[in-house]
């Protein structure tokens, strides 16, 4: 199975990197995918990010394709998690799914429990890079 072409910034790759290697996440089965994800990541630098792409501290506008259902949560590292209703860790298989995905986008994406889910992005209500903040 295919997936679709990532767009990740350089700024956000190396954090991330880093949270990897730490001992808390380095063994999660999430850990491995996004490793993959960002093995096949084009990089860019933060000013040169693409407005319609799901980057860290992002909000976004989902869809469950298997159930229809539409979410809107903001990508977050682990640390920054506060909220699960409104907020969700790139550590989290979803979250790791939607990392670097353009607006209309879809991904068939593996859980832990051995299912999939199928998701497609439909807006980004606030990306940092298209405000100007590219240290966020």
């Amino acid at each position: 199975m295919t997936r679709p072409a990532i767009i990740i910034n350089e700024f956000d790759a190396e954090r991330i990197d880093r949270l990897l290697e730490r001992p808390e996440w380095a063994t999660s089965p999430v850990a491995a995918a996004l490793n993959d994800e960002l093995d096949r990541a084009q990089m860019c630098s933060p000013q040169e990010m693409p407005h319609n792409v799901v980057s860290m501290n992002s909000q976004v506008r989902f869809r469950d394709l298997s159930t229809q259902e539409e979410r809107v949560r903001t990508l977050v590292f682990p640390a920054n998690m506060t909220d699960s209703a409104t907020q969700l860790s790139v550590l989290a298989p979803v979250g790791a799914a939607l990392l670097g995905l353009r607006v209309g986008d879809s991904i068939h994406w593996s859980l832990p429990n051995g299912t999939e889910t199928h998701l497609e992005v439909l807006e980004l209500l606030y990306q940092p890079e298209a405000a100007g903040e590219f240290n966020r």
